[in-house]
């Protein structure tokens, strides 16, 4: 009689599973992913917070705006050539001297140990008035190269940012998968237990019990693997975020797509703002600054240079007819130095600019190209990948459904044990499809909305 109790207990507990479990439930615990989360004390990572702290400590980003500092420091009036160099210098010394004189009346003096002390100073002014208009267009380049520094940093961003998404869908799609694997696992020992029963009630054989128990392995072993390729990956999202490597969190497996994104749209888009196409229109604007700063070289420097001086000299010599002697001096002027010839090396740096000019309008070109190309393939991979999702939705009801029938005649005795497998591994390999292809297609449409220079505008 208690046998049969218990069997009466495990055949209920089979026939209606959803009253002790939900998908994300382990035996004995919450009955939900949110009372799992909160009973272990788990905190959810949302998006926006993951973008929050990628954006605030990854080093990557870090580098990339301290290198925009230097481009800027570069471009400032500090290192224009605009403002006058200003030096001062100043020495003084001592000479000891044994001396001997004759007067003019035959008399004759000596002086040992005369000391001669003298004192410079002086204040120098340089100022170049003209050279050629080659610093006014080297400060126009480094204006320049400041603006694409900038433009750097937002490509490292988006870089990064795709890269952070890229790791945070998989931590997403691998919970979703040790959710599924703890599920199938649960279902595979509940029917453990009911062989073990029904083989000591004698209605089936100790074959049934065996492939019970080795299916049990196996499920252990996938949710096992599982959690460890969790735990590596949330080590790889804790290290672009710069966190600590052991930070726990859960991911949000919420996705939600943007309406159908149109290839006229994207395109129009890439045009303004895609990042490689900027990148290069600076580097041509760069180039062609570089080109005419060369120009210089055919062209004389007028600079403007001013002193003050003062000296002051001290003898003790009885000799000496002046013991000291202080002076001061002003001195100002203007040089012009025009370099007729310098072996041709302005003629050669001239040429070489107007090369490096024109291949820069040639790698533009080439730019346009590969962005279109890369838009064309994004698109096709992201329609694609919606395409997918959308099978894989319809091919998930399917499985479930034929589970549930499956389950019901297996309850019945109507199938073998081992349908019952087939049925539940077909559930299995559908749930982890269709998770794949949720998370395939929302990182096809971030690749998308970067190629097109929008992705750092979108709400996360």
């Amino acid at each position: 009689m208690k046998q049969f109790v218990s069997l009466t207990l495990l055949l209920i507990s089979v026939a209606f599973p959803a009253l002790g479990q939900e998908t994300n439930a382990v035996p004995g615990g919450p009955s939900s992913e949110e009372e799992l989360r909160e009973a272990v004390q788990i905190p959810l990572l949302t998006r926006e917070d993951a973008v929050g702290f990628t954006l605030e400590n990854n080093l990557g980003i870090q580098v990339s705006r301290n290198q925009r500092e230097i481009d800027e420091n570069n471009a400032s009036l500090l290192n224009s050539g605009y403002l006058p160099t200003v030096s001062a210098i100043g020495g003084g010394s001592i000479d000891v001297q044994d001396t001997e004189g004759v007067l003019a009346n035959g008399e004759t003096r000596t002086a040992d140990g005369a000391e001669t002390r003298r004192y410079n100073a002086s204040l120098n002014v340089n100022y170049t008035l003209f050279d050629g208009f080659g610093r006014w267009y080297d400060y126009k380049r480094f204006k320049e190269r400041s603006a694409q520094s900038e433009l750097e940093v937002r490509q490292t961003i988006e870089t990064t940012v795709l890269q952070l998404f890229s790791v945070y869908y998989e931590v997403a799609r691998l919970e979703e998968n040790a959710a599924n694997l703890q599920e199938a696992l649960t279902i595979s020992r509940n029917r453990l237990e009911r062989a073990r029963y029904q083989f000591e009630f004698g209605q089936n054989t100790g074959l049934d019990v065996l492939n019970a128990e080795v299916d049990v392995n196996t499920d252990s072993v996938n949710l096992l693997n599982a959690q460890q390729f969790l735990r590596n990956t949330k080590r790889d999202l804790n290290l672009i975020m710069n966190r600590e490597l052991t930070t726990a969190f859960a991911a949000d497996t919420t996705v939600t797509f943007l309406p159908q994104l149109q290839i006229e749209d994207i395109m129009s888009a890439a045009r303004e703002n895609n990042i490689r196409m900027l990148l290069a229109e600076k580097d041509i604007l760069i180039s062609e600054y570089s080109m005419k700063a060369t120009r210089s070289g055919y062209l004389p420097t007028i600079g403007l240079t001013g002193s003050y001086g003062w000296n002051e000299s001290n003898n003790n010599s009885p000799l000496a007819f002046v013991l000291q002697n202080t002076s001061t001096n002003i001195n100002g002027g203007v040089n012009v130095t025009w370099n007729l010839f310098d072996g041709g090396s302005a003629i050669n740096n001239a040429r070489n600019a107007r090369i490096t000019f024109e291949n820069q309008e040639l790698i533009r070109q080439q730019t346009e190209l590969e962005v279109e190309r890369d838009i064309q393939n994004a698109y096709g991979d992201y329609r694609n990948a919606l395409f997918v999702l959308d099978v894989q939705d319809k091919n998930l009801q399917t499985n479930q459904d034929n589970f549930e029938r499956s389950r019901e005649r297996y309850q019945l005795g109507q199938i073998t044990s081992i349908e019952f497998r087939q049925a539940q591994l077909n559930l299995l390999q559908a749930e982890l499809a269709r998770s794949q292809a949720k998370y395939n297609a929302k990182l096809a449409e971030l690749q998308l909305l970067q190629v097109s220079g929008e992705l750092l505008n979108q709400e996360f």
